[in-house]
């Protein structure tokens, strides 16, 4: 089950009474209630798509009776309502708990329940929803190409494989810069998205990538890397570049374009969990120069420390 998994329901337009979602991330979480909206025309939103916080004081919402009372009414217009609660589910009393599992075994057949946890789901959670199967929204790396077509798609662009994957390697797999991105893109006016455009657009037409970085490095090319990582960020910064490459290195090790030594991608990410730490901690001078300089020493086979 995957974020993947959510967006093929939704195009399917959720034909399940109830849903169970979790997601850590609030990006996810406001990607998946927007979604959902999606799913309800405009003049129907304020009859048929109900949003309630569950976190919030009873002063600030309706009770959670009260809420299922709503998911219980009949929907105007002959069509479906949809009900989505949001919030830590460890928060709710056991009475409610209680309301909740009867609402779950006899859901209202005029209703899409829709439950969005927020955070991990546990396994003490699991086994007292174990009725239900939980989406996680979190999404793996590995998804991130079919997410991207996915938001190209909601605005009516089809992007190829190669602009995809060249949109990763400029951005990294930092999700709300991508969706910003992704709108850039949409004003282009286009139908179809390819690499020269996302060139233009995101890179000012720069000619250099992190594709260009990670080929400098592997051949050795010092002057060259430098002079790629200075045109680099003068758009991008640094955690970003990290994140970037994280994502290059790690689709060459899964394609099996690597050295023959078993220690290579070890030391590699290594360098790359250590340099972002500096980043993020200001806990070394000019980290990421830092960085290219042991990554092209490993790159010549030998094996730094810090």
């Amino acid at each position: 089950m995957s974020f993947q998994t959510f967006l093929r329901a939704i195009e399917k337009g959720l034909p399940l009474p109830v849903y169970l979602l979790y997601a850590s991330e609030p990006f996810f979480q406001r990607e998946a209630i927007a979604a959902i909206k999606r799913l309800v025309p405009q003049e129907e939103r304020d009859f048929n798509l109900s949003l309630f916080d569950i976190s919030l004081s009873a002063e600030e919402n309706l009770s959670f009776e009260q809420i299922l009372d709503i998911a219980n009414t009949i929907p105007f217009f002959g069509k479906r309502r949809f009900v989505v609660i949001s919030g830590n589910l460890q928060k709710l009393s056991k009475k409610d708990i209680k309301r909740l599992d009867a609402y779950i075994l006899n859901p209202a057949s005029g209703s899409v329940f829709m439950i969005l946890h927020d955070g991990l789901f546990k396994k003490e959670m699991r086994e007292r929803f174990s009725t239900l199967k939980p989406i996680p929204l979190d999404i793996r790396e590995s998804e991130i190409p079919y997410w991207i077509k996915q938001r190209a798609g909601m605005k009516d662009l089809e992007i190829s494989d190669e602009a995809s994957d060249y949109l990763i390697g400029l951005i990294g797999p930092d999700m709300g810069l991508l969706s910003a991105e992704i709108e850039k893109i949409s004003l282009l006016g286009k139908k179809r998205i390819d690499v020269d455009d996302i060139s233009d657009i995101i890179a000012g037409g720069r000619t250099y990538s992190i594709f260009d970085l990670v080929n400098a490095l592997r051949e050795k090319d010092s002057e060259r890397v430098f002079k790629i990582y200075k045109t680099l960020r003068e758009t991008a910064e640094d955690y970003s570049l990290i994140g970037a490459l994280n994502w290059q290195y790690g689709r060459n090790l899964i394609s099996g374009d690597r050295p023959t030594r078993n220690e290579y991608f070890f030391r590699l990410f290594e360098l790359l969990n250590r340099a972002d730490i500096d980043i993020k901690s200001s806990g070394r001078n000019f980290p990421m120069e830092y960085l290219l300089i042991r990554l092209l020493r490993l790159q010549e086979g030998r094996s730094p420390s810090w």
